[in-house]
């Protein structure tokens, strides 16, 4: 009989698997279908910080519309009111999913900046939530920023967040960065609970035909879980919180593998899409067919027994070029 239970935020989870923020994620419905097909916790569907902005905004427009002028203290209301409209509509996801599952239920901002969105963490909280996580979106494309400044908001968001609330709490980052292992380490020295690895930036692509710009890659593919596993496995053993791997997730030997590399839970979403909720109980019987057929009764047997600091040959991991030829590595 194999536990396939993990510790995960400070949460207890049957599965290491959860299913990752997406639109799959913010119907009833569909979180109760997630948890029957296995799920060990599920992040729902993102809050964006530009949402609420543009919610305000376009109330502001109107009403400018509608009666020819505007003023601050209408400004003021309407923005306010906006917000909190929004943000009710997933406060009430939050207290619905909450009264429908038993798994844990994390909840998602999509964040950019420390602005006073963070005063929302603590209305998250109160709603129900388990934790949150940041999912912090920043592309690096302005010229007149260096990587310092760029990292600052990371940390000035985690600060801010920590102090409105007592949730646990996981910031998920990007793989644009030069200084990957420096940079997941100093995160892990903050308040933060957790580190998510990695989130998937949108991708522009062009349509040659209608010469118009369209969205690209909508989906991960199964190839992307080895960036993934290399950074698990590198950093695992160093860093002073959980690590979750995201991206590329597609079955049950992806979500093997990052656990040897050190990953304490897996998220899935694009093959969620794909193919069906399905696939976390197909990922899940894998998972504890491999651990009964290697002598494992539970994931801590295993759990980062593969990281590059356990690792006969480290170059796994480090080599990045046809040099692995001569490292031995098959």
């Amino acid at each position: 009989m194999t536990d396939l239970t993990t510790r995960y935020l400070g949460l207890t989870l049957k599965s290491p698997i959860i299913a990752g923020s997406s639109g799959l994620t913010k119907s009833i419905d569909n979180l109760k279908k997630i948890e029957s097909h296995g799920a060990g916790a599920v992040v729902l569907k993102s809050l964006f910080e530009e949402q609420i902005h543009f919610e305000s905004q376009k109330q502001i427009r109107d009403n400018e519309a509608a009666t020819g002028y505007g003023y601050a203290e209408a400004y003021d209301l309407i923005s306010n009111y906006s917000r909190d409209h929004h943000l009710g509509e997933y406060l009430d996801l939050i207290k619905k999913a909450k009264a429908e599952l038993t798994i844990p239920v994390i909840a998602s901002i999509n964040c950019y900046s420390a602005s006073e969105w963070v005063d929302f963490a603590k209305k998250i909280e109160d709603a129900g939530a388990d934790a949150l996580e940041l999912n912090v979106f920043i592309l690096p494309t302005d010229t007149e920023m260096n990587g310092d400044e760029y990292k600052q908001i990371y940390l000035d968001i985690i600060k801010k967040v920590k102090a409105s609330t007592k949730l646990p709490v996981a910031v998920k980052i990007g793989s644009y960065f030069t200084d990957m292992g420096n940079w997941v380490t100093k995160l892990s020295w903050t308040e933060v609970d957790g580190i998510v690895m990695f989130n998937r930036f949108f991708t522009p692509d062009i349509d040659i035909e209608r010469l118009k710009h369209i969205g690209g890659g909508r989906f991960s593919t199964e190839e992307e879980f080895y960036n993934v596993m290399r950074w698990i496995g590198i950093l695992s053993d160093g860093v002073q919180c959980d690590l979750c791997a995201s991206t590329g997730i597609h079955n049950g030997d992806a979500v093997i593998k990052q656990l040897l590399s050190g990953a304490k839970a897996v998220q899935m979403a694009s093959v969620l899409y794909q193919k069906g909720f399905v696939e976390i109980e197909n990922a899940n019987k894998r998972l504890s067919q491999w651990m009964q057929s290697h002598g494992y009764t539970k994931l801590d047997d295993f759990v980062g027994s593969m990281s590059m600091s356990k690792a006969e040959n480290p170059a796994a991991f480090t080599r990045v070029q046809f040099m692995k030829h001569f490292a031995g590595i098959e």
